[in-house]
């Protein structure tokens, strides 16, 4: 199969993992030559609840024994969707109350990015260094890694950028400025929380020189860093939120929050302001309404706190300088790239599953599904431990 994948199938680099998957469940996915791998990645923290959650799968086949796609959407009233963003609304802090149904993602930043030009009639984006929302053009071009950008130019213009945590550069943000898009905690940069109040000050910025503030829970979002969404860590509440990932329990979706003064201005002037066939889909929505459901009426948001407690304990080793990250969105940082690719790459061999991050070549991704149990962690824990004793001593030879 794997000679298939790679002839017939575009690839997104030179050396793919390549495994071979005959299934998943729970905490586990399952190589067609019968090795089961413990999945500390969660699809790249997609895979909330784990693994076929059953009350997901359920709910996506009741769904698909009443009806699948019949309309692009904003057009017919499907409940799924309907029942979805009203809870959405009820679980979020005013004015956030509207929320727009998408694919992907990439999607929900491109629609934000839209929203806020229409809302303030402005242009200039303030984004961040080593800032990443997506692969689309509109998303590349607030991308803050030029390596990943050049061979793509020219992008959408007028786009400044600032360092994350760096109160200085808040004087960027004038009355110019249409939008300023941060991630909550930064995803690709190495899993860098906000300090000193930074989201705050931002805020505060924001609201004085009539910007909008999105912040981009595309990784943060839906239970992994203990609260639903990561901004309510910190006190503040966003003109938009960015949402994808984690929000459909494995299925894809995404989604932009703002309040319906701003979204219903999608609406005219020009008519279809925003527009998508598959947007809200009944089959994927249904899979989200029941991934929040079981976020929300469980203790699962709230152990990932405890969980993250349990990985900091027993993450002890020389090659791990420090764990960041907040509740299960977590990265074990190595003193060099080589590192990290030697400890991934022996633990998937010994049967776990870890990952990279997008710029931070020493972090290692530990993103697991939230339902994974404390057993689960101290196993995953201890391949970790034993790979890195290997490559410790491999140095000292």
């Amino acid at each position: 199969m794997n000679n298939d994948f790679l002839k017939y199938q575009a690839q997104t680099s030179p050396y793919p993992l390549g495994m071979e998957v005959s299934h998943a469940i729970g905490s586990y996915i399952y190589g067609t030559n019968n090795k089961k791998y413990l999945d500390f990645v969660a699809g790249v923290s997609a895979c909330t609840l784990g693994h076929q959650p059953p009350r997901v799968n359920q709910a996506i086949k009741d769904q698909l024994d009443k009806y699948s796609h019949v309309m692009v959407y904003g057009e017919y009233s499907q409940s799924p969707a309907v029942e979805y963003c009203k809870l959405m609304a009820s679980l979020l802090p005013a004015p956030l109350d509207k929320t727009y149904l998408v694919n992907s993602g990439t999607e929900a930043i491109e629609g934000s990015l839209k929203l806020a030009r229409r809302v303030t009639g402005r242009s200039q984006w303030i984004s961040c260094y080593n800032a990443y929302h997506g692969n689309t053009m509109g998303s590349m071009s607030v991308m803050g890694f030029e390596e990943r950008k050049q061979a793509f130019r020219p992008l959408i213009p007028d786009v400044d950028f600032i360092t994350f945590n760096n109160e200085a550069d808040l004087e960027k943000i004038t009355t110019k400025t249409a939008g300023v898009l941060l991630e909550t905690i930064q995803g690709g940069a190495g899993f860098i929380e906000p300090h000193n109040d930074f989201l705050k000050k931002v805020r505060a910025r924001c609201t004085e020189v009539g910007a909008l503030l999105i912040l981009d829970e595309i990784q943060p979002g839906f239970g992994r860093t203990g609260k639903l969404f990561g901004f309510q860590n910190y006190d503040i509440v966003p003109d938009i939120i960015a949402m994808g990932k984690g929000m459909g329990g494995g299925m894809p979706v995404g989604a932009f929050t703002a309040s319906s003064a701003m979204m219903d201005l999608l609406t005219e002037n020009p008519k279809l302001g925003h527009i998508t066939t598959f947007g809200g889909h009944p089959v994927i929505a249904a899979a989200c309404l029941a991934t929040l459901k079981e976020l929300t009426e469980t203790n699962l948001m709230e152990e990932a706190l405890e969980k993250e407690k349990l990985f900091r304990s027993l993450l002890v080793h020389p090659l791990i300088q420090e764990i960041r990250g907040k509740g299960l969105m977590l990265a074990a940082m190595t003193a060099d790239a080589s590192i990290t690719n030697e400890v991934i790459l022996k633990c998937q061999d010994k049967g776990l599953i870890l990952f990279w991050l997008l710029f931070e070549g020493c972090a290692i991704r530990i993103t697991p599904p939230l339902t994974i149990s404390k057993e689960e962690i101290r196993e995953g824990c201890a391949i970790m431990l034993e790979v890195m004793d290997e490559v410790l001593a491999s140095q000292k030879k």
